[in-house]
């Protein structure tokens, strides 16, 4: 087979590559991560890059090797380290002495170190725990390294249709979490045979994909997860680097597209023994909800992740360097915050569900989602405000960064954005509002609404609630969990107890599959407005 030399720039990175492998597959081999948020289909336009002298742009997922080249990458087709939230509440339970007293026989005088890792479907986050004493002592996060092979959950179910594409997607997930057990033990100085034992989360999907199970049947009707029983395993059984003697915990799934991660959310904030009526939104890649009390649970999934993440978005991207994450009303115009204080060059969700927020606020939009009239908005808005409202591809767009500020990546939001984020902040109102149907309450009921997952901390409730994406409920009643699924994967690391309540909390739960709900077409249409 024919091999061609493929030269990245400007990182002045090479490689020697076979003919018909794709931009992508070479530039990943070099460390060059590009954003491939449709999977490689060629749908998204992310990973455009400039070839050669000429400059002509092409779709890196598409374009294939058949001769030497220069690719030139610019920053907005990268894929960015994003803004990872690595932290949660506080673990409600304790140490369980028998899991010490397992390897303290083995281990003797030295330490016995345990990893709790949540498998997210963007990011993983893995934590370091001391066996003698319950102690989390270090954390560290990472991308999810199957993002190379799709964004979201059913493109990495279709790239897992094959043996070898699992096999991949496998492989891509145990070398992540081998690399993230690596950067722990260095940095506490300690060998990686002091880890004895390990705790997963993760959906449904990630879960399948970890333990090596089929993953396309859940991709159809009627969505069955090959397993939702926990899983004890060796660490050679998958390929971690730990102590041989090890076990490798996978904690219990709910139902298809209800993983082990809704699982240890529940865990972590006690849901089992709640007595005010509680609402869990875990807003990440997809809408995870968890509704009630201990003495009565449901649970349901929401496809809601692609616009909040960034995808189908003109500018949206994930909470990386130069995204803004934060747009507000600043005396007669608007302002932005930008991560990293750069240029703005992305929106990530956060500044994307201000952003909606803010328009509804000044009425550039209504509620609808529909762009006004640029003249209805001279009349009612400042001239700096209206000045903003511009054409774009024969649509009504809205500029969010200053001309000239980012140059050719000012940032601005399209009437096609508006419409995405109201079909994810859709799906998830009409989550909500099925759930509280089945529960028999409508929305005053709710004594409190916990917000999880990476993605929620970092959204303001004021601006969730203007647009529908959380319930009308006074702001006192919102509160921040953190990364509460890394948390119950801490729980479930260290104790037997917590495991057993794992069990019986995935048995409690009554998994709604909200499309099936006589109302949903109804709801659903209902949830697209832009309200409460």
């Amino acid at each position: 087979m024919k091999h061609f030399r493929v030269v990245f720039e400007p990182d002045g990175k090479e490689i020697s590559i076979h003919e018909g492998a794709t931009l992508v597959e070479a530039a990943g081999q070099v460390g060059i991560v590009l954003n491939t948020s449709c999977g490689g289909r060629g749908t998204c336009g992310k990973c455009a890059v400039r070839l050669g002298p000429s400059g002509r742009e092409v779709f890196a997922c598409q374009h294939t090797v058949q001769s030497d080249l220069t690719v030139t990458v610019p920053g907005q087709s990268r894929f960015y380290a994003h803004k990872i939230l690595e932290h949660g509440i506080a673990p409600a339970s304790g140490l369980s002495r028998t899991i010490v007293e397992k390897y303290r026989a083995l281990a003797g005088p030295t330490a016995i170190c345990g990893v709790a890792v949540d498998i997210g479907t963007t990011t993983v986050v893995a934590k370091l725990i001391d066996l003698a004493d319950g102690r989390s002592v270090a954390t560290r996060a990472m991308l999810n390294p199957q993002t190379q092979f799709g964004d979201d959950v059913v493109s990495r179910i279709s790239y897992a249709e094959s043996e070898t594409g699992l096999a991949r997607l496998r492989a891509a997930i145990v070398d992540g979490i081998n690399e993230l057990i690596q950067g722990l033990c260095e940095t506490v100085r300690i060998e990686a045979d002091a880890i004895y034992e390990v705790s997963i989360v993760g959906n449904t999907t990630m879960n399948h994909i970890f333990l090596g199970f089929p993953v396309s049947q859940l991709g159809q009707a009627p969505y069955r997860a090959h397993s939702v029983e926990a899983h004890d395993i060796s660490p050679a059984s998958v390929g971690l680097r730990m102590n041989p003697a090890g076990n490798v915990h996978a904690a219990e799934n709910i139902a298809g597209f209800l993983g082990s991660d809704t699982t240890a959310v529940a865990l972590a904030v006690d849901m089992d023994s709640a007595v005010q009526m509680t609402l869990v939104v875990d807003i990440g890649t997809n809408g995870e909800l968890v509704l009630g009390t201990g003495e009565r649970l449901y649970a349901a999934s929401c496809a809601a992740g692609p616009a909040l993440e960034g995808a189908r978005i003109r500018y949206g991207g994930r909470a990386a360097e130069g995204a803004i994450e934060a747009v507000i009303i600043d005396n007669d115009d608007i302002a932005i915050d930008v991560i990293g204080g750069a240029a703005p060059r992305s929106i990530c969700g956060s500044g994307l569900i201000d952003a909606v927020a803010v328009l509804l606020e000044l009425g550039v939009v209504d509620a609808s989602g529909r762009f006004a009239d640029v003249m209805r908005v001279r009349s009612r808005c400042s001239a700096s405000v209206a000045s903003r409202l511009i054409e774009f591809e024969g649509q009504p767009a809205f500029r969010l960064s200053d001309e000239g500020q980012a140059g050719e990546a000012t940032v601005i939001l399209t009437q096609k954005d508006i419409r995405e984020f109201q079909l994810a902040k859709g799906a998830i109102q009409a989550g909500t509002k099925l759930l509280l149907a089945r529960m028999g309450i409508d929305v005053g009921g709710l004594e409190q609404v916990l917000l999880a997952g990476a993605f929620g901390n970092y959204v303001r409730p004021a601006s969730a609630v203007r647009v529908g994406l959380l319930p009308d409920v006074p702001l006192e009643r919102i509160h921040f969990v953190g990364n509460a699924a890394a948390t119950g994967a801490q729980m479930l690391l260290l104790s037997d107890e917590c495991r057993a309540t794992a069990g019986a909390l995935t048995r409690k739960i009554q998994y709604v599959e909200i499309a099936h709900e006589k109302a949903f077409g109804e709801v659903f249409a209902e949830s697209m407005l832009l309200s409460p």
